[in-house]
């Protein structure tokens, strides 16, 4: 064997590690990509490293342990399409009037508003969306027509690819959105969606059944109520359809066809700076696992859907792994609101409400009160996990965080000027999400449809509101010493409800929170 001169080798290793230091130094430097993996009604205990004893979640332990899991991460609201909004405005819903919508609305998002992928593509990125939307299509004053170009959506408020469930999967239209397209569609078989039966009745239409009146054609499972409009799959709907029979989709097959676009967008712009954004219609209602995931848990379709976005999740990291991205990739992973159960279906879903958990329950707001619909910590504290090998040293933060931090925070990373007057509710928390600030917030709001409530510190102070005849009174919590907000002391402080009455006020009545 030749002898390779002692010089010569060190030469040869100094250049290589040298090599190797700029080749680190380049991966850094570059533009991250950022995923933002976006869960549906995915409760702060739904994960195993919050506390899931009974659904194995692998895959989003791993990320969670390769970055930082916070323990007081929030949505903006209990409810998902204002926190759909605030995640991609920067805005609170309740300034915009944004609630959760019925099939068959017009874009919610005005098309000039500046958004999180509009500072996505100011800084040089391609942007994408895949999975559920929930924010409207179509022009303002008209009904959305499923039959043609179907605009404006996503692709006018700056995504450059886009591929919806364009509701909710429990709402009409049951149908893919390609781009401005519907997948699969036949022209021969028009697509008619309402609020009303005789809209969509239309002669030489596909019909679906009307649960109202046929609810043995809901051969999947029962809905407990509403859900009972349109029967799609055997399974009931908000809102009425007809047409579009080849146009469907499966709800079993869902979670694998945002896989397999997903896959396809990670390597197509491989080279290229992107953010995507992967909202997942896990676990929301109509549960409906593929097969291979049920029975998994003894959950029943909850537990399973829950299995089913892990592996999605672990999916979506292996496909980064795969094209040599992880390094450079910003991982998010969150949830838009609080967990739910029975929410108009009976899908076997399994719950025990007690301080202990057995074989046969699981309580996915672990030690917190509530969950979606409403204000209570249940309701907007969820699982959020962020990673960046290149710069995050991994552990936990009990940083206080929101969602809608994100284009204000992003902002900041990027370099990017917000525009006067926009994502006027998004503040800088980038130390907070990269571990270098503790203490994240110095207040934040949090929003139900009709309720508001705010966080100072640990002091948490609820408005209340009056609807109707129904009055719900002003509620004051310390969660250092009662996380679970089991004891109302607003009549023991009477002072600090009184100064957290007056700053919510403040806040709710100004123009935004970083104005």
């Amino acid at each position: 064997m030749k002898r390779i001169p002692f010089l010569l080798l060190l030469s040869a290793l100094f250049f290589s590690c040298k090599t190797e230091t700029k080749q680190a130094k380049e991966a850094v430097d570059k533009l991250p990509n950022v995923v933002i993996i976006y869960g549906d009604d995915v409760g702060y205990a739904d994960v195993g490293v919050y506390g899931s004893k009974l659904i194995p979640t692998p895959n989003i332990d791993k990320l969670a342990a390769g970055g930082i899991q916070f323990t007081d991460g929030h949505c903006s609201a209990a409810t998902c399409t204002p926190s759909r909004y605030s995640l991609l405005t920067g805005i609170h819903g309740f300034r915009d009037n944004i609630n959760i919508l019925p099939p068959n609305v017009p874009l919610t998002i005005p098309t000039d508003a500046y958004t999180l992928p509009k500072l996505f593509k100011k800084a040089g990125y391609t942007t994408g969306v895949i999975g559920k939307w929930h924010l409207g299509i179509g022009e303002e004053d008209s009904v959305t027509d499923w039959n043609g170009k179907v605009s404006p959506g996503p692709l006018e408020i700056g995504f450059d690819y886009s591929f919806l469930l364009p509701s909710t999967n429990d709402r009409v239209p049951c149908v893919y959105l390609d781009g401005h397209r519907v997948l699969n569609y036949d022209a021969n078989d028009p697509i008619y969606v309402s609020k009303e039966l005789k809209d969509v009745q239309i002669e030489g239409s596909t019909q679906y059944p009307d649960g109202k009146t046929n609810r043995e054609a809901m051969t999947y499972y029962q809905s407990t109520r509403g859900h009972d409009n349109s029967i799609i799959n055997g399974i009931g709907r908000i809102g009425y359809m007809s047409g579009g029979k080849s146009a469907l989709w499966n709800d079993e097959t869902m979670t694998d066809t945002f896989i397999e676009r997903t896959k396809t967008y990670i390597e197509a712009h491989k080279e290229e700076p992107f953010m995507l954004y992967y909202a997942a219609q896990d676990i929301h209602v109509p549960r409906a696992p593929h097969p291979r995931f049920q029975g998994k848990t003894t959950l029943g379709y909850r537990g399973d859907a829950m299995v089913q976005f892990d592996w999605a999740v672990g999916e979506i990291l292996k496909s980064l792994e795969e094209n040599g991205l992880t390094e450079n990739t910003i991982v998010i992973f969150s949830s838009d609101n609080g967990p739910v159960y029975d929410d108009g279906y009976v899908d076997g879903t399994t719950v025990v409400k007690s301080e202990a958990e057995n074989d046969r329950g699981h309580d996915a707001s672990g030690i917190y009160t509530g969950g979606k619909y409403q204000i209570y910590e249940g309701g907007t504290r969820v699982p959020f996990i962020i990673k960046w090998p290149a710069k995050i040293q991994p552990g936990k933060s009990d940083a206080l965080v929101n969602q809608i931090d994100l284009i204000g925070s992003f902002s900041k990373l990027l370099s990017i000027d917000i525009p006067e007057g926009e994502a006027r509710d998004s503040r800088n928390t980038l130390d907070a999400y990269l571990g270098n600030d503790a203490k994240g917030l110095p207040f934040m709001l949090e929003e139900t449809r009709y309720n508001r409530a705010i966080r100072v510190g640990d002091w948490k102070y609820i408005k209340g509101y009056k609807r109707g005849k129904k009055k719900f009174s002003p509620e004051l919590y310390n969660l250092k010493q009662d996380p679970s907000e089991k004891d109302n002391i607003i009549e023991k402080h009477p002072d600090k409800a009184k100064e957290l009455k007056k700053q919510i006020e403040s806040l709710i009545d100004s123009n935004g929170l970083r104005i």
